[in-house]
């Protein structure tokens, strides 16, 4: 069986899989073309929040291979609403353009991706960055029916963005072991208490003591006992989502605290099994949130294209950024790639783009336990369309 942390679908302790939709050796994490960003995205009214997430997720290296060549559009069978689908003819065509274009295929399908969604109503990005995976994840299951939970995770999408939890509970008066697993898509976290990505993971495994209101039912001792509960990262995602938690879902008000973050992220100490080399990751994307509640304020991101340098991605603005911009922002979503795919010591041409060390493991090791955050940047003009114009625009 295959251990935590490696490429398999399934870690030591779970159900292995029945079927196989995906072959995982088709999936590409390193570009499969060099170019510069490509075309911005126009805002029809309080959108930016879904032009930041689509940025993203177009700059997410083993996606944007896949869906541009066109794969699965040439083999989908789906009658009407294909998020996949959508999202190829989307990336193609940010991919492939130079001015700013207009999301009207996204756009169309908002109220499929989520059927709470409203147009013209500021919406949450994380919210809708869920939406839009599950989205992708239902197009991918379309074609299979009375599948199990582990084959569920072959989707292409769940074997990128995908990894499984280890919910662990011990029984402090007979020692027995309960173990259960969850798969996710992100990974969101609590930073009342913590000042960086690596504190907040810390407190994300720290064990939880059951008791009291909250005991646990041991099957072995067959009555309520106290325990210790943990969670860990069972089986690691290819692409590591992580949600910074910055608003309240009662008030609605923003933790607007420096959360410092690193370029690359040993996910190692936050394994089940976490002993052994590091599991190391690349940040490649950004998303930012300025503002003072969910209800208002502006999204905006970052991402490293496939030439190696950082673009600022604010609507229908796309300007080049150094690293150090980039690690200096208040995060709100952050993107990681594996490294273990990544082609070492490959350098961009721009000396705005992040130099590699002579040693890329020490410059890893070294930036996942430090990294500078401050508050966003100054926000610039944006151009907006309004919600009229879109509606009777064509496809360009």
């Amino acid at each position: 069986m295959a251990t935590a942390g490696n490429d398999s679908f399934i870690a030591e302790g779970m159900t292995p899989p029945q079927r196989i939709l995906f072959p995982p050796e088709k999936i590409c994490m390193v570009w499969q073309q060099r170019q510069s960003a490509g075309a911005g995205l126009r805002n029809v009214g309080n959108t930016c929040f879904l032009n930041a997430v689509l940025q993203c997720l177009t700059y997410t290296p083993p996606l944007a291979n896949y869906l541009l060549s066109r794969q699965h559009s040439q083999a989908c069978r789906q009658q009407g609403f294909c998020m996949m689908c959508i999202m190829e003819a989307h990336v193609n065509k940010v991919l492939r353009s130079v001015s700013a274009i207009l999301p009207l295929a996204v756009l169309r399908a908002f109220r499929f991706i989520g059927e709470h969604f409203q147009l013209g109503r500021e919406e949450d990005a994380h919210d809708f960055l869920c939406c839009t995976v599950n989205a992708m994840q239902r197009a991918c299951l379309s074609a299979s029916n009375d599948l199990d939970i582990s084959s569920q995770s072959t989707t292409i999408v769940h074997q990128i963005f995908g990894g499984f939890l280890r919910s662990r509970v011990i029984c402090f008066s007979c020692k027995a072991i309960s173990d259960s697993y969850e798969a996710f898509l992100d990974v969101p976290l609590d930073i009342k208490a913590a000042s960086s990505l690596t504190a907040a993971l810390e407190d994300f495994v720290t064990p939880e003591h059951l008791d009291g209101e909250n005991c646990f039912q041991c099957s072995k001792c067959e009555k309520n006992v106290a325990a210790t509960k943990r969670f860990t990262v069972h089986c690691a995602p290819k692409v590591l989502t992580v949600c910074l938690k910055r608003f309240d879902c009662f008030t609605a008000g923003k933790i607007s605290k420096v959360v410092e973050y690193p370029e690359y992220l040993d996910l190692r100490p936050y394994m089940s099994q976490a002993d052994g080399e590091p599991l190391l990751y690349s940040l490649y994307a950004v998303l930012v949130h300025s503002g003072v509640s969910c209800h208002g304020g502006h999204y905006f991101c970052y991402t490293k294209a496939s030439n190696g340098l950082w673009y600022r991605m604010d609507d229908e603005s796309v300007q080049l950024r150094s690293i150090d911009t980039v690690l200096r922002q208040q995060a709100y979503l952050l993107f990681y790639a594996r490294c273990s795919d990544l082609r070492i010591g490959e350098r961009p041409s721009s000396s705005l783009a992040p130099s590699h060390a002579p040693s890329f493991l020490s410059q890893c090791v070294a930036s996942s336990k430090q990294a500078g955050s401050v508050g966003p940047q100054g926000l610039t003009g944006r151009t907006k369309v309004t919600l009229g114009s879109w509606v009777r625009a064509s496809e360009e």
